[in-house]
């Protein structure tokens, strides 16, 4: 239990480091940005109480935001997408799957994972580009930052599960 919470700890570090001094500083074509902290959440696993998920979830977007200078945007979005984490990975479990199975492609199934991890993704995406614009006023420009962004980010959200152990 304690070696779990120690590789989270530490994960949460890198992600968080990765995302404010790489990821933040690169905007592809002006309109897509790496979000990779939210492979965070979507490893969670099925037998996290959902408590745990919303503090986790929530201090990983207020560590972002406090790094980023995006004021409460990420805090709310990952708080939001670790709140539907649990209802969108049940489906993707096997029935006959042990109650701690971890959320890899490993244990899921490559299309499976891919499926939970973009439409986790997507939602995070929608909602900071929702709450950043706060508005739609320029709602090309919003639609294109979601869709590159979450392409973008669930690429290399499978290249990092693709040599995860």
């Amino acid at each position: 239990m304690t070696i779990d919470i120690l590789k989270r700890v530490a994960l949460f570090v890198i992600l968080c480091l990765a995302q404010a001094l790489v990821f933040n500083h690169i905007h592809l074509l002006g309109y897509a940005t790496v979000l990779l902290y939210v492979y965070f959440v979507v490893i969670f696993p099925l037998n996290m109480p959902k408590w745990a998920s919303l503090l986790w979830s929530f201090f990983l977007g207020l560590t972002v935001d406090l790094f980023s200078n995006t004021p409460g945007m990420a805090a709310a979005s990952l708080t939001l997408t670790g709140l539907l984490q649990p209802y969108l990975l049940a489906p993707s479990i096997p029935r006959e799957a042990p109650e701690n199975i971890k959320t890899s492609a490993a244990a899921l199934g490559f299309w499976k994972f891919t499926t939970l991890a973009f439409m986790l993704v997507f939602i995070h995406c929608l909602t900071f580009f929702t709450i950043e614009a706060f508005g739609f006023f320029n709602w090309q420009q919003w639609a294109i930052s979601i869709v590159g962004t979450t392409l973008l980010t669930t690429i290399l959200l499978m290249a990092l599960e693709s040599i995860r152990r």
